[in-house]
């Protein structure tokens, strides 16, 4: 018997079986035929492991070494949703899109699954990673632990390069069965929070134990594959691969018909409404919630048609072509026993209430926004009133509605005229008030806050409360004085140390080589976030001279920037004091055209060249350890998330976990961090930080 093509076969099957079971619901054979075929083909692997083949489905049985995961960056936008809370909110978003493209235009509504966003990576048609969502730009390696998952495909009916995103859930039924046998402390509080833990287990064969599921809803293709047309095709085209699609969807068009038509021609299921319909569509979907197998939050509506999709684009948040109807969220009463007025680093003046803690959502909610003076006065809104609370998006606490009036006789609450921090009168601009001052205590904080923190400069000594005492010391006021300061000035007072300010001076002067992308979008400058910097560099802005002499018609003429944010951009540039600071980050050596990126990594040589790395474990020079991999790329190597025989090195760190036992069976060299140090030439004085940025307290 050829062994090989008898494990083939076998897998092959299986995996015809599982999807028919898992995916299709239409199970082909009975459970005890399965277990014998099932039985067989492990015998065979345990006697011949190293014939193990990708995509067996022996996979999905989990194992019980340590995992760790590591971080991966995205190769496709993983961004969240512009959210809607009721119907006329969809009505507006379809008739703006509808109007701003002048044709006639279709949209899909899907249920929006209340699990884990998941980001399935496929090279030739085998799963080779599972990502979370992470922060948009970069997640966590899952992939063992997705593995397990009965309804994600291990090989594809096609051997395609595709990116899947779906989301990973549990029924309903699954979750009160798994939650019964665990200890009181360790129930999980509802079925999201079971979800997420599972797919972060340690140890895959504990993932496989909890019965999770997937529901896949957008592909991504690799340059050179024809991309289907609209997005019904896209769902047909992946489920004909092989992954499940939730069968529950609706069609949007100009008729009922048409929709209905539309989703034929998919070879779709699903319901078919014409715009007039929303509201029975909502509803019917609202009465159908609590009837179903797994937990759903709200709706999502997607523009069809794919060319649409990509002339309306991305914000830095959300595309542009969709947007989540949110339903009802949860509530609370609670009683309001005061207001306090934050100022925000644009001047923004937002009112919280200061609540009797209440639980709400799984979490003890002690302040709710107020949003502006405008929604008080909606509300009739005063101290001592006992109010109800939910949840916005099921993640913003806000006051949604007043029960009971106070009996102490207090008023409606009116925001003081004046800034709470620097007493300027405020200035109000469409609903919200502003305070006009840039010298406001608060708003340069802010400031200095932002351009440190761990998403734009990521001076990793410099958090919120480190500023704000030197700032109350009078050592840092604008942004230019980050480079300037004299923090050594500083030891003996507050608790600050010698090491302490070491570390500040150390991470300052590193804070230098960002990139100039990184720089641009860290002055905050209005409209120029990191989505928007990368545009205007690609559109041949590529330092801040060509932005400080940009015209209008210049702007506009780049894809993605509209004729209003060219406008704020060119105004932005007029402001003498960011003229100034641009100036002062110039003579600091801080980046200000991509040239200067290129002309810094110059220097290293290619030590590397030819090497094949991959991290495991924490480490104390390094946090995140992706900044480990980053000096290797500097220096010629190729980086891995996972042992294979290709892989030269491993950087292994304290708790290696099953990469270590990898690269140790199969000879790979295995580098200790002090090692790594002499390699690259630094003698560990690269950062001190234990990761995050710096406190005080």
């Amino acid at each position: 018997m050829d062994i090989r093509k008898e494990m083939e076969r076998l897998v092959s099957q299986l995996t015809e079986y599982q999807k028919a079971y898992y995916v299709d619901a239409n199970p082909l054979v009975s459970d005890m035929e399965y277990d014998r075929l099932y039985d067989e083909l492990l015998a065979l692997e345990k006697e011949h492991s190293d014939m193990v083949l990708p995509d067996s489905p022996t996979h999905r049985v989990g194992s019980d070494l340590s995992n760790d995961f590591p971080e991966f960056r995205h190769t496709i936008p993983v961004l969240s949703l512009d959210k809607a809370y009721s119907r006329d909110e969809v009505i507006a978003f379809m008739d703006k899109t509808i109007i701003r493209q002048q044709k006639d235009l279709s949209f899909v509504a899907e249920e929006k699954i209340d699990g884990i966003s998941m980001v399935l990576y496929y090279e030739k048609g085998v799963l080779v990673r599972g990502v979370t969502r992470g922060n948009g730009e970069v997640g966590n390696d899952v992939t063992e632990n997705i593995r397990t998952i009965a309804s994600v495909p291990l090989r594809l009916s096609e051997p395609v390069d595709i990116a899947v995103r779906g989301e990973v859930f549990i029924s309903k039924k699954a979750f009160q069965e798994v939650n019964s046998h665990l200890d009181e402390e360790k129930k999980a509080a509802n079925a999201r929070n079971l979800a997420a833990g599972t797919v972060r287990r340690q140890r895959s064969i504990e993932a496989a134990a909890v019965p999770l599921d997937i529901f896949c809803y957008e592909g991504f293709w690799s340059e050179g594959k024809e991309s289907p047309e609209s997005h019904l095709e896209i769902l047909s085209f992946l489920k004909n691969l092989g992954f499940k699609i939730n069968p529950h969807l609706a069609c949007f068009s100009e008729s009922e018909e048409k929709s209905r038509e539309m989703l034929k021609e998919a070879g779709l299921e699903g319901r078919a409404y014409s715009f007039s319909q929303m509201q029975d569509y909502i509803d019917f979907k609202t009465a159908e919630r609590k009837g179903l197998e797994y937990e759903i939050d709200g709706l999502v509506f997607k523009v069809n048609e794919i060319r649409v999709r990509e002339e309306l684009g991305y914000t830095e948040h959300h595309p542009r072509w969709a947007i989540a109807y949110k339903f009802e969220s949860p509530q609370a009463v609670s009683r309001l026993i005061g207001i306090t007025v934050q100022v925000g680093r644009t001047g923004r003046i937002t009112p919280v209430a200061e609540l009797e803690p209440v639980a709400l959502g799984g979490s003890t909610i002690r302040r709710a926004t107020l949003h502006n003076q405008e929604y008080i006065d909606s509300l009739e809104l005063a101290i001592g009133d006992t109010v109800s609370i939910v949840k916005r998006g099921d993640v913003i606490p806000q006051v949604e509605d007043v029960i009971e009036k106070n009996e102490e006789g207090n008023t409606v609450y009116h925001i003081d005229p004046l800034c709470p921090c620097c007493k300027t009168r405020l200035e109000k601009e469409g609903a919200h008030l502003f305070c006009p001052n840039p010298l406001c205590p608060e708003q340069e904080i802010g400031n200095l806050s932002f351009f440190s923190s761990r998403s734009q400069m990521d001076i990793e000594t410099l958090g919120p409360k480190t500023i704000r005492i030197f700032y109350d010391a009078g050592l840092l006021r604008k942004v230019e004085d980050i480079y300037t300061a004299d923090y050594a000035s500083m030891v003996g007072s507050k608790g600050i140390g010698e090491k302490t300010v070491e570390a500040i001076i150390r991470s300052v002067e590193e804070s230098k080589r960002q990139p100039f992308k990184i720089v641009l979008s860290s002055l905050g400058i209005s409209e120029i976030g990191k989505k928007s910097a990368e545009i205007l560099i690609s559109g041949g802005f590529d330092s801040i001279d060509k932005l400080e002499n940009a015209r209008l018609e210049d702007l506009v003429a780049i894809e993605g920037i509209g004729e209003k944010t060219a406008t704020i951009i060119i105004e932005s540039f007029k402001n003498q004091r960011l003229l100034d600071t641009i100036e002062a980050l110039k003579k600091a050596g801080v980046h200000m055209s991509s040239a200067e990126d290129e002309s810094d990594e110059a220097p290293l040589e290619k030590t590397l060249e030819g090497t094949v790395w991959c991290v495991t474990g924490s480490f104390e020079h390094f946090n995140p350890r992706s900044k480990a991999m980053e000096e290797v790329e500097k220096r010629g190597g190729r980086t891995v998330s996972s042992v294979t025989g290709k892989t030269t090195h491993l950087l292994a760190g304290k708790n290696g976990g099953s990469k270590l036992a990898e690269a140790e069976r199969l000879g790979v060299k295995i580098v200790s961090e002090e090692e790594f140090l002499r390699m690259i030439g630094d003698g560990g004085e690269k950062n001190d930080s234990k990761g995050g940025q710096l406190e005080l307290f």
